[in-house]
């Protein structure tokens, strides 16, 4: 049985691997993979497969976390066959734009927001500032707020 850290780094790698798919860095990690794998044409042509099909899915992100299980079980049996590509397989995971898992923690307080994203836009539409205001705003006239 595999140990759980090369588990664990099957999985990462599988999750790095697809997130390149149908990016500006997909061709770098696509001959990363190719060289893990020692240059297996079984391996170039399910790459060149699954990209495709990221590529010209209606839900690309979708079409990736689709994938993401079978290029990790595919690595988990590399890794299980040839433990020696571990140091490689990491490398490759740490040169791989969205290929670490982040973490992030957002804490807002009161009236506060929080505006948090990860490899991706946000986009904000405030809405009438009369929904936001607290309750202490409702029972002024406008003349009689600090802020009129």
């Amino acid at each position: 049985m595999l140990e759980e850290s090369l588990t664990a780094l099957a999985a990462a790698g599988g999750g790095a691997v697809v997130a390149a798919m149908a990016t500006d860095a997909w061709q770098v990690t696509r001959d990363g993979v190719v060289r893990l794998f020692r240059g297996r044409s079984e391996v170039e042509g399910r790459l060149d497969e699954d990209a495709a099909l990221v590529a010209g899915a209606e839900d690309p992100d979708g079409a990736r976390q689709a994938l993401v299980p079978a290029w990790a079980l595919r690595l988990r049996a590399l890794l299980a066959e040839h433990p020696e590509c571990a140091e490689e397989l990491r490398a490759l995971i740490r040169d791989v734009p969205g290929g670490q898992h982040s973490v992030q923690h957002n804490t807002a307080h009161g009236n506060g927001r929080v505006f948090g994203v990860q490899h991706g836009n946000i986009v904000f539409h405030q809405g009438p500032e009369s929904r936001h205001q607290g309750p202490e705003s409702r029972h002024q006239s406008p003349e009689s707020r600090p802020d009129a």
